[in-house]
């Protein structure tokens, strides 16, 4: 029997058994995580640096492009360093600020994602008060509450899982420190509290889940209203990428943390666990990019100036 007192180190769960999965692994994971290092720096330097981008959406967007790459710089390099070393180590103190800025820019990105569907439902449904609901002192503090209510969610997440007194062991079925596994090291009588937190957070969430759905029935009934052909398709294409990014992120949670017991397996629970937290990062620049003109322009001209001073 062990506490939490006598643990210096946690045991991640090793993405490969054999060496050469191992460094392939380690490949696969440097490709992805420089994939999303370069859209969501462009993606950050193109809003930054245009003017005309200067807008509550592409604040938003310059936002999450934050998030993404707080949460891949969080989990990515530490299973790059295991697979490229062969070691499974992971110390107290790092596994606890693993798990607080995971779940920082994880419940950073979801708020987020809320506040951009309500940008986009202001903007298509009362057009008319968008100056005056989304102003920069509105989107300043809606950014805001966003990253404070990160911060705070997962202050208490990290401090209350961490003094919990652990009795089984320091291994972690896991590439990297999550909430589920660390509570299954823990005493089962002694977790109830972290549970109270979980459904609270989880009420929380299905009250912006809740707000998301409402906001976009109303979105399309404006839409499908709209006269002209090419209206429609104007609000449509500024609704998808903005769907698909929600899409992906809620889809995979859901299928982690809800998946039936009788289809869950180890090598299936890393899969999933490394489809939700490092695929979408890559992604969701290119699916923003690909749908939206302005932002691809201006990420073009942003690269074309860089190869001219070079």
């Amino acid at each position: 029997m062990s506490n939490s007192s006598s643990i210096r180190h946690f045991l991640l769960l090793a993405l490969a058994d054999t060496r050469p999965l191992q460094l392939l692994h380690f490949c696969l994971l440097l490709g992805i995580s420089l994939a999303a290092l370069l859209g969501n720096g462009l993606i950050i330097s193109a809003v930054a640096c245009g003017h005309h981008l200067h807008t509550p959406m592409f604040f938003f967007l310059l936002n999450l492009a934050l998030t993404d790459l707080g949460s891949i710089c969080t989990t990515v390099p530490k299973a790059m360093h295991n697979s490229l070393w062969d070691t499974s180590n992971i110390s107290y103190t790092g596994c606890a600020a693993q798990l607080f800025f995971f779940l920082f820019f994880i419940v950073a990105e979801f708020s987020l994602l809320t506040i951009m569907c309500y940008d986009r439902y202001v903007s298509i449904c009362k057009p008319l008060h968008y100056g005056t609901l989304l102003g920069s002192r509105a989107c300043a503090h809606l950014a805001a509450a966003a990253w404070a209510s990160a911060f705070l969610n997962a202050l208490m997440h990290t401090a209350n899982t961490f003094s919990l007194p652990l009795c089984h062991g320091n291994a972690l079925g896991q590439f990297f420190c999550e909430i589920p596994q660390i509570l299954k090291l823990s005493f089962s009588h002694s977790y109830l509290r972290e549970f109270g937190l979980i459904a609270l957070s989880t009420c929380l969430g299905s009250g912006c889940f809740v707000f998301i759905v409402s906001s976009y029935v109303q979105i399309f009934g404006a839409v499908l209203r709209i006269p002209s052909e090419q209206g429609r398709h104007k609000a449509f294409s500024t609704c998808l990428p903005h769907l698909a990014v929600l899409s992906l992120f809620i889809s995979t949670s859901f299928f982690t943390y809800l998946k039936p017991p009788s289809i869950s397996s180890p090598s299936m629970d890393l899969a999933v666990s490394v489809l939700y937290s490092v695929v979408p990062p890559a992604l969701n620049p290119l699916i923003y990019s690909l749908r939206n003109q302005e932002l691809k322009a201006a990420v073009w001209g942003l690269m074309t100036r860089w190869l001219r001073k070079h």
